[in-house]
């Protein structure tokens, strides 16, 4: 029994006398973590795209996806204070970078709506049944991913052309007005897209 314990006691006598204590100052002094830390995830909302990946794979459902049609915008909420920081959405992430871990660690918090953050997008709405046709920013990223190839989609070229000044506003359509092929060049949801190509070619 002498043996380890005079071991132990020379092991805090060096660590005292010689190498110093194995224990941080935190939170006197923030320790600085590797870069592949994975600590406070965070949007970047010019690159994020707001495509909801993010929130389909995370783990502990910490993003939530809400889309409110009337006022035109799809939220995306993250919560740190159920995050498990696994990682899951940056991987996932559609463009790769619209979703990024930071080194901050520090997150305590006594009220727990501190703990939250949240990213807007403007929605694409359909033109014919009022639904969800994606957001405006992704139809513009898959549009770009696309080249030459989106102008074989309406909803994308329309999507990729919306901020050319040259091009005028097209007029909503009357839902209850028959479909006519002009509707082709329109914002639609893939059933409507799917609809109006179908009475293109058949009637």
């Amino acid at each position: 029994m002498r043996k380890p314990k005079l071991r132990e006691l020379g092991e805090a006598i060096k660590v005292l006398l010689v190498e110093g204590p194995y224990t941080s100052k935190f939170p006197k002094e923030m320790t600085v973590p590797p870069d592949e830390y994975r600590g406070k995830p965070k949007f970047d909302a010019d690159v994020c795209i707001g495509c909801g990946a993010c929130g389909e794979v995370c783990p502990a459902r910490a993003i939530e996806m809400v889309d409110d049609l009337e006022s035109g915008k799809r939220t995306l909420k993250l919560r740190y204070d159920i995050c498990i920081f696994c990682g899951q959405c940056h991987q996932y992430c559609t463009t790769k970078d619209g979703i990024d871990y930071t080194t901050e660690y520090d997150l305590a918090a006594f009220d727990r709506s501190e703990m939250n953050v949240t990213v807007e997008k403007e929605l694409a709405i359909c033109e014919m049944c009022g639904g969800f046709a994606g957001t405006k920013d992704q139809l513009r990223w898959i549009s770009k991913r696309l080249g030459s190839l989106a102008y074989s989609n309406p909803t994308l070229i329309l999507s990729g052309m919306e901020n050319l000044s040259q091009m005028e506003p097209i007029h909503s359509r009357s839902k209850d007005r028959k479909t006519y092929r002009e509707d082709i060049f329109r914002i639609l949801c893939p059933k409507c897209r799917r609809k109006v190509f179908l009475t293109e070619e058949w009637g």
